[in-house]
């Protein structure tokens, strides 16, 4: 039936990767499908492939019957003993080899597809078997083509798909450029890539510095977390488990050379390495670098940070857009609020103004503060109704605060002294200010 058939099996296995076995199945289910297009649905066929004469044979099967019926399904018992076998009984079931020539182009064409399609099943298997250990792991390939926005990588047997999301905003690639990536996930889908790639997850900057540093690699030092904005900034918390390993040294290498393939690899991205500690305002000092920091206010209660710094260090520490203080808060899992010594000493006296006030709480004060009122000023200067509802106090309790205020400012201006406040919350000096 077709040239060579046998050869051509073992080229295409060889080929494709595919095992033989699954080819001939392929082979003997599409003639099947074309015997009965061709015969129609009711007939009974099997196709066997024939190694030795490279073909695949086709047989109808009928049963023997006194009258026939059916002539797809039946035979006579005469014409069964004259034409096929002289001991043929009723009930019997007599194979009758096709002649698959007759099949037609329909027929051929669509027993094409089927192993087509089968082929490609079992080549999406084998893939998948191949390259689903790696989920997790760095992959190298060639750009191929760039395909909506998204990038389609030559990874060897497969292709890879870089996502328009996955890609770092700045960064572009030529068709046949060398690149790497991080593999998000492995699919077997019959429609496009079957490997998820990345360039933006965090693991992408993980598996490159255990690729970079022996010590991560051997678990001697371990990367605690990242906090990553791709293509621009990412901070990494390390820490050693062995005493005489400095974990921020190893990573930065010997003259930076370490952290300096990792930056290459992301096209200039900036990394900042930090040593994780168990002592949580340590850890944040610390995740805060390059800025220095003087003293830290700490609510557990809500896992949040007032982080005071010298006036010269608030916009280092905050980062440009906010980017420093907010890669610090993922990195830590802490909530941080940076203030600067100034804005400090100027919530300290608002308060201690706000605290003259009678009767009034510190979480009262610190509760006005919060909605605004920064001092006896603002609280002179309200309207009953609004100073109510932001201490949650009645409007006669509010007027006789906003009246006392005024009083208060009264007596200071005329130079009767100024009583003594006491402070919201006790700050806690940070021993190190050059974590």
């Amino acid at each position: 039936m077709l040239p060579e058939l046998k050869r051509l099996i073992e080229q295409m296995g060889k080929d494709k990767g595919i095992d033989k076995q699954v080819i001939v199945d392929a082979l003997e289910s599409a003639m099947v499908t074309a015997a009965r297009k061709k015969l129609g649905p009711k007939v009974e066929i099997e196709a066997r492939y024939n190694e030795e004469n490279g073909e695949v044979e086709v047989f109808q099967f009928k049963t023997v019957v006194d009258k026939v019926v059916d002539a797809d399904v039946q035979i006579s018992r005469d014409e069964a003993r004259r034409a096929f076998d002289e001991e043929a009984e009723l009930g019997d079931s007599l194979g009758m080899k096709i002649d698959t020539q007759t099949f037609g182009r329909i027929a051929a064409q669509t027993a094409k597809q089927i192993i087509i399609q089968k082929v490609k099943d079992a080549e999406r298997d084998n893939i998948y078997e191949e390259y689903k250990d790696k989920k997790g792991q760095l992959i190298s390939g060639f750009v191929q083509r760039f395909d909506g926005g998204n990038i389609i990588v030559n990874v060897g047997r497969a292709e890879g798909v870089i996502p328009a999301s996955e890609q770092i905003h700045r960064e572009a690639f030529k068709r046949g450029e060398r690149i790497r990536a991080y593999v998000y996930d492995v699919k077997k889908t019959s429609k496009g890539p079957p490997l998820i790639l990345s360039r933006t997850h965090p693991s992408f900057l993980r598996t490159l510095f255990e690729m970079e540093v022996p010590e991560i690699s051997e678990g001697l030092v371990e990367i605690v977390s990242i906090a990553r904005e791709p293509g621009n900034r990412s901070k990494i918390a390390v820490k050693s488990k062995d005493r005489d390993i400095d974990p921020v040294g190893a990573c930065v290498g010997m003259r930076g050379s370490r952290v300096q393939n990792v930056v290459q690899e992301l096209r200039g991205e900036k990394i900042d390495i930090v040593s994780y500690s168990d002592d949580s305002v340590k850890y944040v000092c610390s995740a805060l670098s390059p800025a220095k920091v003087d003293k830290v206010l700490v609510y557990e209660d809500v896992r949040s940070m007032e982080v005071i710094v010298p006036d010269d260090q608030l916009s280092l520490a905050i980062g440009r857009n906010g980017q420093n203080v907010r890669l610090a808060a993922r990195l830590t899992g802490w909530k941080i609020d940076v203030k600067s010594e100034s804005m400090m000493t100027a919530q300290e006296e608002g308060y201690q103004s706000l605290m003259k006030l009678p009767g009034i709480t510190e979480d009262k004060a610190e509760q006005l503060y919060k909605e605004g009122f920064k001092g006896l000023a603002t609280v002179a200067s309200a309207n009953p109704d609004v100073l109510a509802s932001a201490s949650g106090i009645d409007a006669e309790a509010a007027a006789a605060w906003i009246e006392e205020a005024g009083r208060i400012i009264s007596e200071e201006a005329e130079g009767n002294g100024q009583a003594e406040g006491s402070p919201v919350k006790e700050l806690k000096d940070v021993q190190d200010k050059n974590l």
